[in-house]
């Protein structure tokens, strides 16, 4: 399964032509669009959600969970089960992102098609959910799933949540796994924001977004059964980058700061030679050409790209609160990650770094079948807890 890209290819954004040599599997794409999504209020499916709850695991069990054939020849390493999710993604025949528009890429097939398949092959059962799910106006423009625990007593902590597909495709659906797990393991309303993305809107959109919604949370959590005075953020991918620019814009506008911030394998810089975008061309389900292709698709020109809210690595990161950070070995985003960490110890802001190895981009939330899965989402869970509590 390993095909050929140029490292030429990868980086030259701004050339159609170059960036249609390279391949991606292009398992961050959405199946509705954020509209589609939002037009009820309760839209997450129960075989979605299994993928968070780990007690789902059948007699099958997630340790005889393995590919039936070879690993990929770019992930030798791989652990058994994340090796099957991505076996389960390559029979899905996804196309190579540079070769289609956003608007194709949204209707694609993605890793968490791929996670639940898998699931059913392995006989793993539907849990089920412990949090109810609500629609939300957060911003002109912008909705946004509300995740309130079934159990507890309120006011609960909050967590505004920002999804992955760099900035351009995946929503609240793609998701909903991780923002299932963290709602049901942290005991927090959390906040799953659908904010815009490009071509159509492109930099700042979703940073605007994604701070005019916590803002929102902040005025309205106990609307919400949340306690407006302890609010965490929370984002994958993109959606990392994301929180962080959040945290960095509260600080910098005077407004309450998040108590917490967990970052999973964030874009944070706009970097495209670091050494694990250099190795990682083509990986799944991201590699370098499909950075590439977000951030033609997201970015006004390459000047967007040094703006601190991109740029995070390069960004004044003083002030900022205690950071979790969660990475994975098989991803481009690996190097610039475990940078940003650095930066934040180094700028006095209290960080946990934890690298899993034998996973790939987007395996946090795959608790059901991925047992490094499980574990980074404990990881997380506690922290938040911690900071929370």
């Amino acid at each position: 399964m390993k095909f050929p890209i140029s490292h030429s290819s990868a980086f030259a954004w701004l050339t159609a032509p170059a960036l249609a040599g390279g391949l991606l599997l292009s398992s961050c794409n959405s199946q509705p669009t954020a509209t589609e999504t939002d037009k009820t209020a309760t839209v997450v499916s129960e075989a979605t959600n299994a993928a968070s709850d780990s007690t789902a695991v059948t007699a099958t069990g997630m340790g005889a969970v393995k590919p039936t054939g070879p690993k990929p020849a770019w992930g030798p390493d791989l652990k058994p089960e994340m090796a099957a999710v991505i076996e389960q993604l390559m029979s899905l025949n996804p196309k190579p992102l540079p070769t289609l528009t956003a608007v194709q890429a949204r209707k694609g097939p993605n890793f968490a098609d791929a996670l639940k398949k898998q699931m059913q092959v392995s006989n793993i059962a539907m849990p089920a959910m412990n949090c109810d799910t609500m629609s939300a106006t957060v911003a002109p423009g912008v909705r946004a799933r509300v995740y309130t625990p079934k159990n507890g007593t309120a006011p609960f902590p909050v967590i505004v949540y920002y999804h992955g597909g760099g900035w351009v495709i995946a929503n609240n659906d793609t998701y909903a796994a991780s923002a299932q797990a963290m709602c049901e393991q942290v005991g927090a309303v959390l906040v799953s924001v659908e904010y815009r993305k490009g071509p159509e809107h492109k930099f700042p959109t979703a940073h605007d977004d994604a701070f005019a919604a916590y803002q929102y949370v902040l005025k309205n959590a106990a609307s919400m059964k949340g306690d407006p005075k302890r609010v965490a953020v929370m984002g994958e991918s993109a959606g990392g980058g994301l929180a962080c620019a959040v945290s960095m814009m509260a600080r910098d506008r005077k407004v309450a700061l998040p108590k917490y911030q967990v970052l999973v394998y964030p874009i944070a810089g706009y970097d495209m030679t670091t050494p694990s975008y250099q190795k990682f061309t083509d990986t799944a389900p991201l590699n370098a050409p499909a950075m590439a292709w977000f951030f033609k698709n997201y970015l006004r020109s390459p000047a967007d790209g040094k703006d601190p809210r991109v740029n995070l690595v390069a960004a004044n990161l003083k002030g900022l609160e205690p950071t979790t950070i969660i990475g994975a070995e098989y991803d481009p985003l690996m190097s610039e990650g475990k940078t940003l960490a650095d930066k934040l110890t180094a700028a006095g802001v209290k960080t946990n770094y934890k690298l899993y190895n034998g996973t790939t981009h987007e395996f946090f939330g795959m608790g059901a079948v991925v047992p490094e899965a499980k574990e980074a989402e404990a990881l997380a869970a506690s922290d938040l807890k911690g900071a929370l509590k």
